[in-house]
């Protein structure tokens, strides 16, 4: 896959700024599939360190709010300002369950990367999530998954890397999740194809967790993992 928006960006700056797999190539990928236009209002939830939230403001012309619990807002305003998109971009810290803002008052809600932490049950899309986006307005999410469900037990190579939180499940799992959503109607669940570029990006990365990944994508060897996205429209 060619990045012609990803590769604008320094690479330096975005190693130092990674929380996990390249969430610039996917975000591109992601957002190749919606339509973002100039002034829409946007919701990046769970931002990290607000890279993806530059993207979305300098490539898009929108207004974004780069919400994430475990950033502090002020390191991440210091980033929008080197950018001059201070204007543009406005850092909330706040959680997944308790956003702090009014139904209806977002075009998009757009998320890379966390959305497998938190929304994993059910009911937490229509309580949480679609009730913030303008009808007809989009939700559109990527995170980690695997090409199929583990069934019975974890596989053994994976047992030492494995944590309660990772949440990952197949497309097949998340399909079926949204699909029974009555707030919103399903439009794409899919592969992305930048999986293994915006992980080898991630584990180039001199960083203590990303080291950690190292070893687990070694033995993971392409056999279980995958990226996927959802995209649906608010009824």
């Amino acid at each position: 896959m060619i990045f012609t928006k990803s590769n604008k960006y320094d690479k330096e700056f975005l190693m130092k700024n990674m929380m996990g797999p390249n969430c610039i190539k996917i975000l591109e990928e992601l957002t190749n599939k919606i339509k973002l236009e100039k002034g829409m209002r946007i919701l990046d939830l769970g931002c990290g360190r607000g890279i993806s939230s530059i993207f979305l403001a300098n490539e898009f012309d929108a207004t974004v709010f780069a919400t994430d619990l475990w950033i502090e807002p002020t390191e991440n305003y210091e980033r929008f300002k080197d950018f001059n998109l201070d204007n543009k971009i406005f850092p909330i810290q706040a959680e997944a369950h308790e956003l702090p803002y009014a139904e209806g008052f977002f075009d998009a809600v757009i998320s890379v990367h966390s959305y497998h932490y938190f929304g994993n049950k059910e009911g937490f899309l229509e309580n949480h999530i679609s009730p913030l986006v303008k009808e007809g307005g989009i939700i559109a999410m990527a995170m980690p998954g695997l090409k199929q469900d583990f069934v019975d037990c974890i596989p053994d190579e994976l047992i030492p890397f494995w944590q309660d939180n990772m949440n990952f499940h197949s497309l097949k799992w998340w399909n079926e999740l949204w699909s029974e959503s009555e707030s919103v109607i399903l439009e794409k669940c899919e592969t992305l194809n930048c999986h293994e570029e915006a992980w080898q990006d991630w584990l180039n990365c001199d960083n203590s967790y990303a080291k950690n990944d190292k070893k687990m994508m070694e033995v993971e060897d392409g056999k279980y993992f995958n990226t996927i996205s959802l995209i649906a429209r608010v009824k």
